[in-house]
């Protein structure tokens, strides 16, 4: 996946290990583990830009009353998650 030049990440032991065994699990690589994780992730700009697409689409004015039911609306699917979205 990673095409770039190696670099490292200070991070506690603690997680080291738990990154360490999640790629264990997966049959794969811290490495391979973190770019997956970040490709699977929006940034604020691609969140946004994808909510004004689906608007469009539904035929919907992104009006800000429409973003604050959309932000409610995910805040509630986070918290039936424990307050993180799944990572699979």
């Amino acid at each position: 996946m990673s095409n770039g030049k190696p670099t490292s990440i200070k991070t506690s032991e603690a997680t080291r290990d738990r990154l360490r065994l999640l790629a264990q699990e997966r049959g794969t690589t811290i490495t391979e583990l973190l770019d997956e994780l970040a490709q699977s992730r929006l940034t604020q700009a691609e969140q946004e830009q994808r909510a004004l697409e689906a608007a469009a689409e539904l035929g919907l004015d992104y009006t800000e009353q429409l973003q604050q039911a959309g932000q409610s609306a995910w805040d509630k699917i986070r918290a039936h998650q424990g307050g993180a979205a799944a990572w699979t």
